[in-house]
């Protein structure tokens, strides 16, 4: 495969993933409470997270955006060497986009507020940044068997490290309950009143990032194999591949939930494997019907939401689409029976944030980081 061919798929499944967070799991949630019973319903609760142990779909949507990108720095990579990019000017682009990151993950959390004794230090963005930047600069010093040996020891090691030194201000909890995890009692201690949930926990904590640069480090082992020559495996064959490697990986994180619990708030050793196996399994079927058999005549709706995907995140934040909605809809949803008018507006935010994006598109502005 090409080194600068740019996967379809890829932006594809980003923008399947994206429309998730878009306000797509508001629909589906809105349409299951048309029914009696159904906000408990499987599907409803599928759209928001696990209060701590367990899965659900809605916490599989961030690891999913981190292994997409990882999958493509290979590609981005192979793309700077064939441009005569010295090493100086790969590092400055990997720390760049770190960087970015970071400062929209504080701008994300209310930076220009000004609170800055209570303005929250860790965010999405920032621990997509960082583990992104981890995983590329181990991909650019590292063959692959060195870096899947450095995967499974940092995978190993957190898992080690929480089992066996446990929150010293919590007694008796558990070592990976929400009181008793060494990954609370670190932010707790360095920043207490810069957490997620002041004082107590945050979802994308300071020693929590090293699993997550696993994560991001299965996306670079999965771009790197898709850009293996054609004429040495086929699309077929490396979309059957991917597929049987995510059932065992997906195997390996099961048997060790049995003792680290999957959980997203941990990212727990047995959470990188599990939703890697999905993240591994959803780009093995991308790939195959897009990039592969070449079925592309429904992919636009998604490239639009995934070619400007972190766009969509920040502007959800500034600019007040719900109070937009609201200004063209609100009249329509009071005149309908309380759950068809949360279905109206929930569909009228989703259409609004894509139009907004549509206009982006045919613009041809694209916000990349």
């Amino acid at each position: 495969m090409e080194a600068n061919k740019r996967l379809l798929s890829l932006d594809t499944l980003r923008g399947f993933d994206m429309m998730f967070i878009m306000g797509f799991a508001t629909i589906i949630a809105a349409l299951c409470r048309l029914f009696p019973g159904g906000d408990q319903s499987w599907l409803c609760l599928q759209m928001s997270h696990v209060a701590w142990d367990g899965l659900r779909h809605h916490d599989t949507i961030f690891p999913l955006f981190l292994f997409i990108a990882g999958i493509s720095f290979p590609f981005s990579y192979a793309k700077q060497l064939s441009k005569g990019a010295s090493r100086g000017q790969v590092y400055a682009k990997i720390f760049k986009r770190g960087f970015v990151l970071v400062l929209l993950g504080f701008i994300y959390s209310g930076l220009f507020d000004l609170k800055f004794s209570t303005l929250r230090f860790y965010s999405v963005l920032a621990r997509i940044g960082l583990a992104w930047m981890f995983a590329a600069l181990f991909f650019i010093h590292f063959k692959p068997r060195t870096r899947a040996v450095i995967a499974a020891f940092l995978l190993l090691g957190y898992w080690l490290l929480l089992r066996f030194v446990p929150a010293p201000d919590a007694p008796g909890a558990g070592p990976f309950s929400l009181e008793g995890n060494l990954v609370g009692y670190i932010d707790r201690t360095l920043w207490p009143n810069h957490l997620y949930q002041k004082g107590l926990f945050d979802p994308e904590g300071l020693l929590s990032l090293v699993p997550a640069i696993v994560t991001a480090m299965l996306g670079m082992f999965t771009g790197e194999f898709v850009r293996i020559d054609e004429t040495k495996i086929s699309g077929s064959r490396k979309s059957l591949y991917m597929f049987l490697a995510s059932v065992v990986m997906l195997g390996l994180g099961l048997l060790w939930s049995l003792d680290f619990p999957i959980n997203k708030a941990l990212w727990s050793s047995s959470f990188v494997l599990v939703v890697g196996a999905y993240s591994l399994a959803m780009f093995a079927l991308f790939y195959y019907i897009i990039d592969v058999r070449g079925w592309t005549g429904w992919t636009k709706f998604f490239e639009v939401i995934g070619l400007n995907s972190i766009t969509i995140y920040m502007a959800q934040r500034i600019i007040p689409f719900s109070s937009i909605n609201k200004f063209f809809l609100g009249g329509l949803s009071h005149l309908c029976p309380e759950p068809w008018g949360k279905l109206i507006l929930a569909i009228g935010y989703f259409t609004l944030c894509w139009l907004f994006l549509w206009f982006l598109y045919k613009k041809k502005v694209f916000l990349k980081v």
